[in-house]
């Protein structure tokens, strides 16, 4: 083996080459082992076993692995912390809380006893194992986001628990390490709570600041991913110079951002293409190159150093997920998924054995030996693999169980859910603004792709026209494109566009239509503009008037006025359904202004539809309050207005004044005016299970069928 090595001037040290090589690892190890049925995470990890220097010795693991690596492993924290749902967070708390304590306590107290009484180690060294124990990497994480499961409560319980085992284990760890470096005392104790403190108050206090100021100024794609990622590294290093760990940083820098990276931007696909297709996968192979099982078959004592770490390890996290789950209620799947999830080894364990490496009980006697690092490194890879196998069964299985709930009535629902989104399109200024809203409303399960259309005026064709319609499709397509959301443009020559998009909503079978708020103020200009009160005069469809001032991932709540016997239009749950999606992407707070019968309806309708959205409603006794509320709006807030077309049945004769209302007092607001759908709508796609909601349609269609025999009798 030598001499070949030798011959083919190996390992490769050319940096082409190297990159080359972990591009086809990349791209051929998840062809390979899914033949095979073994999960992606542990083909990259086995392949570099096979590539590094343990192995074929093709590549050493160089400063590229230890850089592209840190940065896959803090790309791994970051999107737990950037995809959870902070709603279902703060819902879970307590459980995650407590299944924290549970996974970090019998793991340490199963390496403490391993390392003391089974290897004999020193008390200090087996409290340095039981903290490798108690922690746990969330390796296995990509696994979930696969599958979607990222809003599930056992995955939420899970990230929370392993945010606290970690701090736990730091918090033992920095206490060993000032021990032996003769600073564990009460002022070492305080200038790091000081540090914690501080670090603290800058990463949720001010960085949120700074983040919305930038994301406000600055739209350019490249501008916001580059600030998004030097956001993470920043939250990470200045973790590590408070004593904690930089994957602690990065996750927590990914609960900053949360709320500025909605799921269904182009942003945030940017993030997950970025770390799944390249930062990740370098992170798992080089974990694969650290692996030497060749003291495995030569040395007893790292035989037996590994059987100990690698049955605590895996039996105390498996004993604390079965607690946790009876504790908690969990079904057996989810179990088994909290386990999978919190029993991988890697960074924080690396971390860990390093420091015990570096300290020395006595001049040249150090705490921790080689032999502990090669079983670290060992169990590392054997953590990973036990932890992909479990989460990926436990995702798979739980798949099939959201999917087979009401599978049938689910099939049915979207067979007669008619959602397809037109966007009418002309002004290049709004044009993202639109787009962003309609990629937090739609439904993202229907696959179904937007509608952009822009008219151009057949009495003026000339190439100037032509090519600004161009632009604006373009720009449409792009930021879909970006969003991962498919997209259909459409050209049209007209001279009335109002009868032209009519006619395109009918012949696209549309929905609603998702217009801008015109800019022109002449005088002969009202507040909508001539085209959108053409639209709401001559269509019965859904229309939607957005006029955002600030970008949608920086607004913080949803305020929605609704007026009185809004729920007897026949659109009523269509645009509730709308908004809470919006909410939902947003991660932000509605308030709902409305007589007590609708927003009963309305609270009725989140709380059963739309759970994760916290939602809380005000009384609005009168429309002619409706000013009033613009003490409730900040800059953040997105003022959602519900109103409707005349001759509607929550038509109100003080809507005449509504737009000199808008153009007094909100037009410095982020707006959004809703015109429901007047159309026969079969409102079982949004139903759900309100006896309220039921008895009034019931009371309904009989005062119905009174007045049309009345009617019939008059004649």
């Amino acid at each position: 083996m030598d001499a070949i090595t030798s011959y083919l001037h190996l390992p490769i040290t050319d940096p082409t080459w190297i990159f080359f090589l972990v591009l086809c690892v990349i791209l051929f190890a998840p062809m390979i082992f899914s033949k095979l049925h073994i999960p992606h995470l542990i083909g990259m990890i086995l392949a570099g076993v096979l590539i590094g220097e343990n192995g074929l010795n093709l590549l050493q693991r160089d400063a590229s692995f230890e850089l592209f690596g840190k940065v896959g492993i803090y790309f791994i924290m970051f999107l737990a912390g950037l995809e959870m749902d902070l709603q279902n967070l703060k819902q879970n708390r307590t459980k995650g809380i407590i299944f924290g304590i549970i996974t970090t306590a019998i793991p340490f107290a199963f390496g403490f006893i391993g390392g003391h009484y089974f290897l004999y180690y020193s008390i200090p060294a087996s409290l340095l194992l039981a903290c490798i124990l108690a922690s746990h990497t969330l390796v296995a994480y990509p696994i979930v986001g696969r599958y979607g499961l990222s809003k599930s409560p056992a995955v939420t319980i899970s990230i929370a628990a392993t945010m606290i085992a970690l701090l736990f284990a730091l918090l033992f760890l920095a206490g060993i390490s000032g021990t032996f470096k003769g600073s564990n005392d009460i002022w070492f104790w305080l200038l790091f709570s000081g540090k914690v403190a501080v670090y603290m108050f800058g990463l949720f206090y001010l960085l949120p600041k700074l983040i919305k100021v930038l994301f406000r100024k600055y739209s350019e794609p490249v501008i916001q991913f580059t600030f998004t990622l030097a956001v993470v590294f920043l939250a990470a290093a200045s973790a590590e110079l408070c004593g904690l760990e930089g994957i602690l940083g990065a996750f927590l820098a990914g609960l900053v951002l949360n709320r500025f990276v909605p799921n269904t931007s182009p942003l945030m696909n940017r993030i997950e293409f970025v770390g799944n297709a390249l930062f990740i996968p370098y992170f798992l192979i080089g974990v694969g190159m650290l692996v030497n099982v060749t003291p495995m078959f030569k040395e007893l004592d790292a035989v037996i150093v590994v059987t100990v770490m690698v049955v605590s390890g895996t039996l105390s996290k498996y004993l604390a997920a079965l607690l946790g789950r009876v504790a908690l209620k969990l079904s057996h799947n989810e179990g088994v998924m909290m386990f999978g999830l919190t029993e991988a080894h890697a960074a924080g364990a690396l971390a860990m054995v390093m420091v015990g490496v570096n300290l020395e009980i006595e001049p040249g006697v150090p705490l921790m030996d080689s032999a502990v690092l090669d079983g670290v490194v060992m169990m590392i890879l054997i953590s990973c693999i036990i932890s992909s196998i479990a989460t990926d069964q436990a995702a798979k299985k739980l798949k099939i169980e959201s999917e087979g709930t009401n599978k049938q009535e689910r099939r049915d629902s979207t067979a007669r859910d008619d959602e397809k989104i037109l966007i009418p399109l002309n002004n290049p200024d709004n044009i993202e603004t639109l787009m962003s809203t309609a990629f937090m409303m739609r439904n993202q399960k229907l696959k179904r792709g937007l509608i952009c259309l822009n008219i151009i005026n057949d009495a003026d064709r000339s190439d100037k026209t032509q090519n600004h319609s161009r632009l604006c499709l373009d720009m449409a397509s792009k930021l879909a494109s970006a969003a991962d959301v498919p997209v259909q443009t459409q050209t049209r020559l007209a001279v009335n566009f109002v009868t032209a998009t009519i006619h395109s909503l009918r012949e696209n079978d549309a929905s609603e239509l998702l217009i801008g708020l015109h800019k022109k103020r002449g005088s002969d200009d009202s507040f909508l503009g001539l085209f959108a009160e053409g639209l709401i005069e001559n269509t019965s469809r859904q229309i939607i008037v957005v006029n955002m001032n600030i970008p949608a991932n920086t607004i913080s709540k949803i305020v929605v006025a609704v007026p009185e016997k809004a729920e007897y239009e026949k659109g009523f749950y269509r645009w509730i359904n709308r908004i809470a999606r919006m909410a939902e992407d947003l991660s932000c707070q509605m308030d709902f202004y409305a007589t007590e019968t609708t927003a009963n309806l309305i609270m009725a309708y989140m709380n059963e539809r739309h759970k994760s959205v916290k939602a809380e409603y005000e009384e609005l006794y009168s429309w002619n309050d409706f000013t009033a509320l613009r003490h409730e709006l900040s800059q953040d807030t997105l003022f959602v207005v519900v109103t409707s077309r005349k001759g509607s049945i929550s038509y109100q004769k003080s809507f005449d004044k509504l737009q000199s209302q808008l153009q007094t007092y909100f037009v410095d607001n982020s707006l959004m005016l809703i015109y429901p759908d007047q159309e026969e709508e079969n409102n079982a796609i949004y139903a759900f299970t309100d006896p309220h909601r039921r008895s009034m349609t019931s009371e309904k269609t009989a005062i119905g069928r009174w007045l049309s025999k009345w009617i019939g009798e008059m004649g």
